[in-house]
Parts: C-alpha cells; structure tokens; sequence
C-alpha cells in the first residue's frame, strides 16, 4: 500500500469523523430496533385487538345462547311447531345483534337456515358447522361475511354451538361478528407505527449527532457526574472549570441534579394532590348526581305507566344511580382517610347489640341467598367507639359474607376480655388462599375478576372498613381457605385511645382444623 493510498483511507469520512461513526452507527442500531418494535408492536396490536374481539363475542355469544335455550325450554311444542319457535328465536336473536351491527345470526331448522335478513348463509365456514355437529361445545373461527344485497364481504368471526329442543334434538346456531372495525383499527395502528418510526429515527439520528459534536469530549466528566446522580448523592456537583463545552455541561449537569432533586420533592407532594383531586372531584358529583337523582325518583315513580321496555329502563337508571351515589360517597370517605380528615363521634355502646341489630337487617338479604343467619354473643361487651362506622364495619362483612357464602351459614360472634372486644363475621363459601389475605383490604381488588358480584357496592368496602378500624386504633384481619370460608375479625380497645395486646376471639376459626 503506498502512502497516498494511506492517506485517503486515513481521510475517509469513516475514519477522520468519530460524530460520523457514531451517528452512522445510531443509524443503524435505530433502524434495526424500529423495525424489531414495529413487528412487535403492530404483532402485539394484532393479537391484542382479535384476541379481545374474539374473547368478546364468545362473551355476547353465550349469552345469547343461553337465553335462547332457555326461550326454548318455555315454548310449547303443541301450540307451535319447531320450526316456528326456532324461528321466533333467530328473529329476536338477530334483533339483538342489529342493534349497532354487532353480529348476524343463523339458525340451522328442521327445513333450513333461518337467519338475519340479507345475510347469504353460506357465509358459515363447512369446517364450523362440521364441528357444531359433531360435538357439544361452543366453537369459533374466522370468516368472510358476504351479503345477498350489494354490500361488499367483511372480514369477521364465526361462533357456533347448538340448541338441544325438547327431546334432546340438536340445533346448530351460528353467530357471524364483523370485524371491520378491527380491521380498520389495525390500518390506522400500521400507519401510526410507520410515520412514528420515521419521526423517532429523524430525531434520534438529529439528537445522535448533536451529542457527538458537542458532548464527546467532556463525556468521561459527565459520565461521572452521572454515576454520582444515579448513586443519589444529588448534593453533588460538578466544578465547573476549563474549556467552554466542560464548563457548560457542568453547569447542564449541576442544573440536572438540583431539578431531580426539586421533581423528587413533587413526586412526594404527588399523592396528595391526587387525594385532593378526589375529594373535589367527588364533592361536585354530588350537586349534579342530586339532580340526576331526582329525575330518576320521578320516573320510577311514574314506571307502571310505562311500557315494560321503557319501564325497565327506568328501573337500571335508578338502580345504577344508587350504586353512583354509594360510590360518590365510598370515595368522599376515602378521600376523608387520606387527608387525615375523619374523626370519631364516640359513644359506650354494646357492640352485641349493634350485631344484633345488623343481623336483623340484613336477613332479607340473607334469605334471599338461602342463607342463615346466626348471632353468638353470650353477653354484653360494652365499648367506647363511633356506633355509626362499627354498623358500616359490620354491614360490609356480613354482605360480603352473604354473597361469597355458597348458601351455608353465616355466624357473628361477639366476645369481650378485659381490654379489648371483638366481632367476628364467619361464613363456610369460597373462601381465599392465604396468599391473598393481605389483599382483600386493597381498594377495588377481587378475589376472581371473572365472579359475578350479586350484591353489589363499589369495591372500596373492605378498605373502608380497614380504615374504619385503624380510626378506633383497632385491628381488622382476615382469615381464608379456598372450600373451607372465610372469618373477619374486628377487634377494638375497650377504651378509646387505649391499646391492646391480644383480641378476645381468634383469628382462625375453631372449625378450620388450621393454625395461624
């Protein structure tokens, strides 16, 4: 190699340019990542979007199948023939699904295909109704809807399952959900992604070279500024001293650990604005929910005049608006423990009696569920404490026993020594691992996400209760075993303000065979 040649290598961008090298090699690396996270990205989008589509409509799909089937129990087979009642069926079937275009309906009769109108019934895969027929079970795969009109095919998913009529024959029953919107959805999400990563691969290549140019030579200075940052010595700072370029990244460095410092201080100050924010929000509910209230009153007031559509209706409305107005109130509490804001309206009271008086009015409830109620508490345990929140304790933790109590008795037992008495509320239902005991108190946490809530309330109850408790320096604890129930025990000072060492009842039950 002569020297000339050596000397145009040595001049070579690539050689004579570290900012060209590292932005060249930015370039590259951003290149590769944006194209490996837009896979993922629009692979994730894909798979989240169908996958949610598809969980959805087997949701809406078993429901109404089984209310179809249940339709079919009520039919008489002598006042109209099969053929009528199946066809009954998939007209209020495909009514329903009309209703925002959800989904079409085909029904396989004893002559043929009954459906929705302008739906070509072919539109049902062979390889469904193959699997309907050969198998009890619901069963799904995707599809292309066509139409007998001039609408064009849509992409969708088949779900299919069948109707058993009296006399055990099988009906198979299809559900054809569209999924254009989810088509539509997944072309805006490729073409965010693309223009996103055009935008991220200009700024980062922009941003790479302009750090290369101005911050390479002062980057071991830097480099330990920012381990001395990162290790939380944000007292530190940099001298600032020598060329321009290190005087002005020490000054840049110093001004980044004084704002960390000064952000660290506002995360801080961050959870009570959050409670703030709550408790204001829920206080200018409450004057527009009165007014929503108060419609609401009038119309179920006025609901046998209604037809039953319209009369239902009105009776959701008033219900969902006092679940509304429970939640309003749940949360102004909430934001009341918080702040640090509640306090104690103290009374010597019996707390058997207060049991006792709860118990009472929760047997409707309890009835209801099949459920017994049992009180155990041989004497008076009389107790300096806040009458109103024990009897919100205690209604929490008999509904929720209720509801979780698989129809088996529900015991409240009432003890009281010399420093402390106690209630605890004991039901045989579901139960929870133990794992879980120190989450029951979480706001808005549930055992099983999928379980239908038959009671109903907000799901802040138990964390209310909780705060309750610690507001009479007592305890509220939890016992559960999945197939053996549950047990809440609420123990409080006789005296307010006073501690305690040990509660009057145990917190497992007697009946567990189990130690704590």
């Amino acid at each position: 190699m002569t020297v000339e040649a050596g000397d145009r290598i040595r001049r070579t961008p690539w050689s004579r340019s570290l900012p060209f090298r590292v932005v060249v090699t930015a370039l590259v690396a951003a290149l590769t990542v944006l194209a490996a996270t837009g896979w993922f990205l629009m692979d994730q989008s894909s798979r989240g979007i169908l996958d949610g589509k598809r969980q959805a409509s087997l949701a809406e799909a078993s429901v109404v199948l089984d209310g179809m089937q249940r339709s079919l129990r009520t039919l008489n087979p002598r006042t109209s023939s099969i053929n009528e009642q199946l066809t009954e069926l998939a007209r209020d079937a495909a009514y329903r699904g009309s209703v925002g275009n959800q989904y079409y309906v085909v029904v396989a009769g004893p002559v043929s295909d009954i459906g929705s109108a302008g739906l070509e019934y072919g539109s049902v895969p062979e390889s469904l109704r193959r699997a309907v027929l050969r198998a009890d079970g619901i069963y799904s795969t995707p599809t292309e809807i066509r139409f007998t009109d001039a609408r064009p095919a849509v992409p969708g998913l088949a779900i299919g399952s069948a109707l058993t009529a009296p006399g055990g024959t099988p009906y198979p029953v299809y559900f054809l959900f569209t999924e254009q919107s989810e088509a539509e959805t997944l072309a805006v999400v490729q073409r965010a992604t693309v223009v996103a990563g055009l935008i991220v691969l200009v700024g980062v290549v922009a941003t790479v070279y302009l750090i290369a140019v101005q911050v390479l030579r002062p980057i071991r200075a830097a480099r330990l500024a920012a381990e001395r940052l990162a290790s939380g010595h944000l007292d530190d700072r940099m001298a600032v001293r020598g060329t321009e370029d290190l005087a002005g990244l020490a000054r840049s460095m110093n001004h980044l650990a004084t704002e960390l410092d000064r952000k660290l201080t506002e995360l801080e100050d961050l959870s009570q604005v959050q409670q703030q924010f709550v408790s204001d929000v829920t206080h200018e509910l409450r004057t527009p929910l009165t007014t929503v209230r108060m419609a609401a009153d009038v119309l179920y007031g006025q609901r046998e005049s209604f037809d039953p559509l319209a009369a239902r209706s009105t009776e959701l409305l008033s219900a969902e608006v006092g679940r509304f107005e429970e939640l309003l109130t749940d949360l102004l509490e909430i934001s009341r423990f918080d702040a640090g804001a509640a306090e104690l309206s103290l009374e010597e009271v019996d707390l058997a009696q207060i049991a006792a008086e709860e118990l009472t009015a929760q047997n409707r409830l309890a009835q209801q569920h099949g459920i017994t109620l049992e009180l155990d508490a041989p004497a008076p345990c009389l107790a300096e404490m806040d009458p109103r929140r024990i009897r919100r304790i205690l209604r929490n933790l008999i509904t929720n026993a209720i509801e979780h109590g698989e129809g088996r008795p529900v015991t409240v037992h009432v003890r009281a020594d010399d420093g402390a008495v106690a209630v605890a509320v004991r039901d045989h239902g579901v139960g929870f691992s133990a794992a879980e005991a120190h989450l029951v108190f979480n706001r808005f946490w549930r055992a099983d996400p999928a379980r239908r809530r038959t009671v109903g309330g907000s799901g802040l109850g138990l964390a209310i209760a909780l705060g309750d408790a610690r507001l009479h320096n007592g305890w509220l604890n939890a016992w559960g075993r999945p197939g053996q129930g549950a047990q809440f025990r609420l123990t409080l000072p006789r005296k307010a303000g006073e501690s305690f060492v040990s509660s009057p009842w145990p917190v497992v039950p007697d009946d567990a065979g189990v130690t704590a």
